[in-house]
């Protein structure tokens, strides 16, 4: 199965963000999408999620039109982890992961004994079981991030889409989320995420789609796209790659 966008031209009724835009992701792989703020990466993943309307061009996934899927459907094919999610009310970190088993219900009907199983399931995958009775406004960022996670496994989706996971995420629980989302993909999941952060591309993705005002400046495997002329290009500034000689491993810094 396979996610979408041909041709999109994304934006708003006012404003157009970008165009021309081709983006595929099947299921099992890891897209990273860079760039500037600005550069309407948000806009796009809205776009691929059926929150806005594109403004040409077709969001398909396993080759139906994601416009003709209805509500239900989409919810049991994409899963969406927000930038950032203040709760209003104190539920339970479980009760927050059920939440997302109302893709195979709807909105008032109460958990059944396959729908506790799930969200059981997902926070043991996720290493949250602890945190199941706590209330989701007195956990940290890190474990909030992981329990919308949770609440995205237990879905059931296709596709995980997530815009800037680590972002606010202290370094340890950043490197914790990150690995995770990788795991996704080791499921079976297609998983797109946002990010400044080229480093954690290269790590956890296997292909990036650098985004600048709406347009593409390269897209394909991370080891061919994340490169210093690309990324210089992405953010208009330059960039230096240091190298570790014993373990191989690159990682880029601003010049």
């Amino acid at each position: 199965m396979i996610l979408e966008g041909r041709g999109l031209a994304i934006g708003y009724r006012d404003r157009l963000v970008g165009r021309d835009l081709d983006v595929a992701l099947p299921e099992g792989e890891v897209l990273a999408l860079l760039g500037p703020n600005g550069g309407g990466k948000t806009t796009l993943l809205k776009t691929l999620l059926g929150i806005l309307p594109p403004r040409a061009g077709e969001v398909r996934c396993d080759g139906r039109s994601l416009a003709a899927t209805s509500i239900r459907d989409r919810a049991r094919l994409l899963a969406y982890v927000p930038q950032s999610h203040v709760a209003t009310f104190a539920f339970p970190a479980e009760t927050v992961v059920l939440m997302g088993r109302t893709a195979h219900g709807n909105l008032f009907s109460r958990p059944n004994a396959k729908d506790r199983a799930v969200a059981r399931s997902s926070m043991e995958r996720f290493g949250i079981v602890h945190l199941a009775e706590r209330p989701y406004t007195m956990i940290s960022g890190g474990e909030r991030q992981l329990v919308l996670l949770a609440r995205a496994l237990a879905q059931e989706p296709r596709f995980v889409v997530l815009d800037e996971p680590t972002a606010s995420l202290d370094f340890g629980n950043q490197g914790k989320v990150m690995r995770e989302i990788r795991a996704l993909a080791s499921l079976g999941h297609g998983v797109l995420f946002t990010t400044h952060d080229p480093n954690q591309a290269l790590r956890f993705a296997d292909r990036a789609l650098l985004l600048r005002q709406g347009a593409r400046i390269a897209e394909g495997p991370v080891q061919t796209v994340l490169t210093e002329g690309n990324l210089g290009a992405l953010y208009d500034a330059p960039i230096k790659t240091l190298t570790d000689r014993d373990s191989g491993h690159s990682a880029f810094f601003p010049a």
